[in-house]
């Protein structure tokens, strides 16, 4: 394979081969972490969102799209959209993240993997158009940073926590998911990419609402490695904070990406890169090596990079990802 031609002042691949990537471990957990995440989606479940949709946006790819809004933790008030079968009853339900810089419309993460499916298209808190909130800063430099001082304050927790609230809305909307005495069942599907596949690693686990997962370029894993590598995503950002607050360490421990997937035991498919300037390799690697259910892994050229076969990839992931969630439909 040619190497990519780019202007970046590092090499967005690190030096790592296929077989290095597949060799970066997760980094050790603090002793309380599993307790510290079942103790914020405890509190996330016990949030009732009230969702409200509103009126039709958009129909394509067989699906009705509206505006919908819900409340999350903290009465924090969201949008994002909803998407439901143009025609006959729902089967499938999905949540889908969004990446760092949130989501302005449904956009590509139509149409969805299985045929008769629902979603939730949530912006978190501070993200997208129907994200934003006064105190919390929208760019993802500064966002990234929100809250980083303490685990409790950290804004990526309250994201996290959307995505569970963003959960219960739907069901809450569509309850034909979840059939009367059989609860959880059908379970969710997530989908999610860099920030939202960073999102959907650290909430799966402790959720047995959800019954598989697919995460392209996800972003947050092994943290103490990523703060070692330059690069042009909101990482750059922790780096800095990191120079001059080492301490932040301690912090970032409860929200690695990779630590978390130790404890996801669900089918996930990952779709990780050998080059990528914005996210690098070694944390979306780390994050797939840690799986402890079963996993599959595609191996993508490039993320976060436009390229020369870049289409290609994409229509094969999305091949891959309706025969993954066709294989495990909850």
């Amino acid at each position: 394979m040619s190497s990519l031609v780019h202007d970046f002042p590092f090499d967005p691949s690190y030096g790592y081969t296929l077989d290095d990537l597949l060799g970066v471990p997760a980094p050790a957990a603090p002793g309380d972490f599993a307790a510290f995440w079942r103790a914020r989606h405890d509190e996330a479940r016990t949030v009732d969102p009230e969702p409200e949709i509103g009126p039709l946006e958009e129909e394509r790819d067989g699906l009705r799209i509206h505006g919908v809004s819900f409340t999350s933790v903290g009465g924090i008030r969201l949008g994002g959209w909803l998407a439901l079968p143009a025609a006959g009853a729902v089967e499938h339900g999905f949540v889908i993240g969004h990446g760092y810089g949130g989501r302005q419309e449904p956009g590509p993460d139509l149409p969805l993997p299985l045929p008769r499916s629902a979603a939730i298209l949530p912006c978190v808190r501070g993200m997208g158009s129907r994200g934003l909130q006064p105190a919390i800063p929208e760019g993802a430099d500064a966002h990234v940073r929100h809250g980083i001082e303490s685990r409790d304050t950290y804004v990526i927790g309250d994201c996290v926590a959307d995505l569970w609230c963003a959960a219960s809305a739907l069901h809450a909307l569509v309850p034909g998911l979840v059939p009367e005495g059989t609860a959880g069942v059908p379970r969710l599907g997530y989908l999610g990419e860099s920030f939202g596949g960073g999102l959907g690693a650290l909430a799966l686990p402790w959720d047995d609402r959800f019954g598989a997962a697919q995460l392209t370029v996800p972003t947050f894993g092994n943290h103490p490695l990523r703060l070692t590598l330059r690069c042009a995503g909101s990482g750059e950002s922790v780096r800095a904070y990191h120079r001059e607050h080492p301490e932040v360490i301690e912090v970032l421990r409860y929200f690695d990406a990779a630590t978390a997937a130790a404890h996801l035991k669900l089918p996930t498919l990952v779709a990780a890169a050998l080059f990528d300037p914005s996210v690098p390799p070694p944390g979306q690697f780390a994050v797939h090596n840690a799986l402890a259910g079963p996993r599959e892994l595609q191996v993508l050229r490039a993320g976060h990079f436009e390229y020369e076969g870049l289409a290609g990839a994409a229509e094969e992931l999305r091949r891959n990802r309706e025969r993954f969630f066709a294989a495990y439909p909850g």
